[in-house]
């Protein structure tokens, strides 16, 4: 694994607090990479803990989405805040972009919540 973070490629000793107070490092400096999560899939599957894996894979999957998107979607997540047309809508978009695993878990959110009486109302 390289030493370079986020969309950049800036390497992790350029982020100091010098280069903040200068205005050289920006949001995409610090913004984690999808292979970053992805190796740290791998390091936590390794490990044992393919809960965690799972997780990091589909962080990995939104990291190119806008702020608004994951908000949105994770606000759709609470409960009785959306329909399961609603989550699988969400689903359909995520599946659309190449967002497999989060498309799959809307389409469980979908699931589980009416099941649960968990939708909105």
């Amino acid at each position: 694994m390289n030493s370079q973070i986020g969309f950049s490629g800036k390497n992790v000793s350029e982020v100091t607090v010098e280069s903040i107070r200068r205005g050289d490092i920006t949001l995409d400096d610090v913004r984690i990479h999808s292979n970053t999560l992805a190796h740290q899939a791998e390091v936590a599957r390794e490990n044992g803990n393919p809960q965690l894996a799972e997780n990091f894979l589909r962080a990995a999957e939104l990291t190119g989405l806008p702020d608004e998107t994951i908000l949105h979607y994770y606000d759709a997540l609470r409960p009785g805040r959306s329909s399961p047309q609603d989550l699988l809508k969400i689903a359909e978009d995520l599946k659309a972009i190449g967002a497999e695993k989060n498309s799959e878990l809307f389409r469980q959110a979908a699931d589980v919540y009416a099941r649960r009486g968990l939708t909105a109302k």
